[in-house]
């Protein structure tokens, strides 16, 4: 008997250690962390960077709110991270990784089933009081009820929450995610003492209290907002901030055109210009300051996917429901002319939702891994993408594209319609065809003028409609719109983020990035699969399979991306000799004391 009892205990012995590993310091997605608990600094930072002076910064845009956290309103940039905080912080040389911020160590289960955090006793908001545990699971309910939609259906994974001791919180989760303890560990953290839960939903311009390292300090809405540091920061020796936020203060301009805004750059008022146009990059960059060394050109490395970059179908209206429709515009994009007569040649094609990585599916043929889980579904996958066959249509690059009009006009007469004197025409009541690019930014008029007149090509009459920043972001939410140029940036580890993009519920939540519509039951099959991955190789097939879907449904027209990251600085500003996968983090330059131009 004293044997058997024994043996019961080992087992529930042996089940408590399975249950739970023992608190560290941080996550990772899959495989190791990189550094080890008692690392001092990342290494993409310079821990003895100087401190002081100001950073002026530009956006081409307005803002109406100082709330990241709703979908109503257009918030100002980088509220998140310089005034609200996440539990965890996440490093930029690691494909998904998190150490403690907030929260100075987790507790995970194995199975990631659950993960408690345990709140730093340093932590404290700006006006001095702690963070506490009362303020995590308040920021949690506040999110998941009232929050982006994206919060919302993340959130809701969440089986139930409760304090542990007098510093922790353990979140408990719904299987089949195994990336919700990040997740968590990426959520904002709110003090609930100055937040009214009625009058959150509504955009506002009231300063906002966090924890984070900057106070909103002026403000005039829609054209500027000024960060100064706070000298009493909690969290400013912590190795995830060594060597970061070296700023006195920071200051956004904001500017309705783009051209204003480079003007300001070359006269010196806005310090920083990152450059993604090539033709800019090789014809504006020679105003005085260039050449005489006062402003500096670098071309900095960056190792996560290009992301996509596309004009975007929205598939909810009738004409871009059909496919055969789409695959027809798609061809009368004429990247190999366009990328030389507007771009000196200096871009490369897109061909995959995860461009410039090992998660991309475009060219490599699936494995039996993928082809095992796209079998369920193979009538939402062309055979010449499975196979890695499969690239974006091209042309001569000769300005004419005539194979690929004969082509999309083809297409087009078996989906209904008809070239009648120039004009593309419904075939049942002679209809013609018209559709509008909603735009914001007067920069993307010659792109899209060009493609627009390709589209007259086959008779289809396009008008270009430009809105301000405000009404463009509140005619994304609603889905009013027929054809916009979009960006999806990618990492090398996505996750959730998917669901909000492409899964079929999205396609109907207000807010939600899924902007083409896209409502596939492989999608949402690849994206469950993706999440629920144990390996990095099952979650690299899962990756693939995803990324075989959504080129096979013909979603967007994939635009184009560059090798490298481009900026521009003026020459007093300084910046860590390693750049992570991540890119240039602008939180970890600093100012040249000797040189800078203000105190």
């Amino acid at each position: 008997m004293s044997k058997l009892l024994l043996g019961l205990v080992c087992i529930c012995l042996l089940g408590i250690r399975l249950a739970s590993a023992e608190p560290r310091e941080g996550i990772a997605m899959h495989g190791a962390l990189k550094y080890r608990s008692d690392f001092s600094h990342f290494n993409y930072t310079n821990p003895t960077a100087p401190q002081g002076g100001t950073l002026r910064l530009a956006v081409n845009g307005s803002f109406d709110s100082l709330n990241p956290l709703i979908i109503t309103g257009l918030p100002a940039a980088s509220i998140q991270p310089f005034v609200y905080e996440t539990l965890l912080a996440r490093a930029l040389d690691e494909p998904f990784s998190l150490y403690g911020l907030i929260a100075d160590s987790v507790d995970m289960a194995e199975d990631r089933s659950s993960i408690v955090f345990t709140i730093n006793p340093k932590a404290q908001f700006s006006d001095g009081r702690p963070v506490t545990v009362d303020d995590i699971i308040f920021s949690f309910e506040l999110l998941r009820d009232h929050g982006r939609p994206n919060h919302r259906q993340y959130y809701k994974k969440v089986t139930q929450v409760e304090k542990v001791g007098a510093r922790g919180v353990k979140f408990n989760f719904a299987p089949g995610d195994r990336e919700m303890p990040l997740i968590m560990g990426l959520m904002t953290v709110l003090p609930k003492h100055a937040i009214d839960v009625a009058t959150f939903e509504k955009p506002s311009l009231d300063t906002p209290l966090g924890s984070g390292p900057y106070l909103v300090s002026a403000i005039d809405p829609g054209r500027s907002l000024t960060f100064t540091r706070n000298d009493a920061y909690w969290g400013q020796d912590l190795p995830v901030n060594r060597g970061r936020f070296n700023f006195a203060r920071i200051e956004y301009s904001y500017f309705r055109d783009q051209s204003a805004l480079f003007e300001s750059f070359k006269t010196g008022a806005i310090h920083v210009q990152g450059e993604g146009e090539p033709s800019q990059w090789v014809s504006a960059y020679d105003f005085p300051a260039v050449a005489d060394g006062r402003v500096l050109k670098a071309e900095l490395p960056i190792g996560v996917p290009a992301g996509m970059s596309a004009l975007v179908f929205n598939t909810r209206k009738p004409f871009f429901a059909d496919q055969k429709v789409r695959q027809a515009l798609s061809l009368l994009f004429d990247f190999e002319w366009i990328n030389k007569s507007l771009y000196s040649g200096l871009y490369a094609r897109t061909a995959s939702f995860f461009e410039r990585s090992d998660l991309a599916a475009a060219g490599v043929p699936a494995d039996a891994r993928e082809r095992e889980m796209l079998e369920p579904f193979r009538e939402f996958v062309k055979p010449e993408v499975l196979a890695g066959s499969w690239r974006p249509p091209v042309s001569d690059g000769q300005g004419y594209n005539r194979t690929n009009l004969r082509s999309a006009l083809r297409l087009l007469r078996e989906a209904g319609y008809e070239l009648k004197d120039g004009v593309l025409r419904q075939r049942t009541d002679g209809t013609p065809v018209t559709f509008e690019i909603l735009t914001t930014m007067r920069s993307q008029e010659r792109l899209l003028g060009t493609f627009v007149a390709s589209l007259a090509q086959a008779g289809i009459t396009v008008e270009l409609r430009q809105v301000d920043s405000a009404l463009y972001q509140d005619r994304l939410d609603r889905f009013d719109f027929d054809m916009v140029q979009y960006f999806w940036p990618a990492s090398l580890s996505p996750g959730n983020e998917q669901l909000f993009r492409w899964s079929s519920v999205q396609a109907k939540t207000r807010g939600s990035y899924n902007l083409a519509g896209v409502e596939n039951p492989a999608a949402d099959a690849m994206i469950e699969a993706m999440l629920a991955a144990t390996t990095r190789d099952d979650f690299v097939s899962a990756v693939h399979a995803l990324d075989r879907v959504l080129i096979s449904g013909d979603y967007v027209i994939p635009l184009f991306h560059l090798k490298h990251q481009w900026v521009a600085y003026w020459h007093w500003l300084r910046h860590p000799e390693v750049t992570p996968l991540y890119g240039y983090q602008l939180d970890t330059w600093w100012a040249d004391p000797a040189t800078r131009p203000n105190p």
